[in-house]
């Protein structure tokens, strides 16, 4: 059988979400596969050679903690990300984040991340802020068609995630992995792993990692 454990985070150390307390995470899981949200390319062979050699941690908080992870154990990483977010994504971005309600919640939910960590990050509280912010942003946006072009472009980003752990799944055997994503996509990936578990024949059972735990 096939266990996925599926922990929301965040790409950069913030308060109490840093390498030590990740590292524990996973640690405590003891996956035989780590999935990511991450470019082949985003831990390059030379950042690996950095680390090997001279112990010099990647800037990205998920891998930064599978690097340690990799001290004491032995597992296969798995980056999951076909293509990057698109410029679209990146200019609305811009545009709502000029808004002053928009930048209340942001720091809210930078607050909120700095001081409980994971447990906030995997939490319905977070679920709902992210929410929140998504609805503020169209309502900003005023169903433009920057806003369609967005929705559409996060929409096949996470779906190509999600289709390529599936693939992984169904030519590979494992007992126990993770799969580490940000934490705004967390509704909908969930939404996802349900409708590719009804739809898909691989064996495969998921955990959701929310408020400190697995359950």
């Amino acid at each position: 059988m096939r266990n996925i454990t599926f922990i929301s985070t965040i790409h950069r150390e913030s308060g109490k979400c840093n390498t030590d307390e990740l590292y524990k995470i996973i640690e405590k899981i003891a996956p035989e596969v780590i999935f990511l949200e991450a470019l082949d390319k985003t831990y390059s062979e030379y950042e690996s050679y950095l680390f090997s050699t001279f112990g010099v941690f990647h800037n990205k908080l998920e891998i930064s903690a599978i690097q340690k992870y990799s001290r004491n154990a032995t597992f296969e990483y798995v980056s999951v990300c076909e293509t990057g977010l698109t410029d679209a994504f990146h200019r609305k971005f811009e545009v709502v984040c000029q808004n002053r309600e928009i930048q209340k919640l942001i720091d809210n939910f930078n607050f909120l991340t700095d001081t409980y960590g994971f447990e906030f990050l995997n939490s319905l509280e977070c679920m709902n802020l992210q929410q929140e912010l998504r609805v503020l942003e169209s309502l900003i946006l005023n169903n433009s068609d920057l806003d369609q072009v967005v929705k559409k472009d996060i929409d096949a980003y996470e779906n190509s995630m999600v289709r390529n752990i599936y693939a992984y799944c169904n030519d590979n055997h494992f007992s126990s992995a993770i799969f580490m994503c940000g934490a705004a996509h967390r509704k909908a990936i969930i939404e996802k792993i349900e409708k590719y578990n009804a739809e898909e024949q691989v064996n495969v059972t998921w955990t959701f990692f929310e408020n400190g735990h697995t359950g």
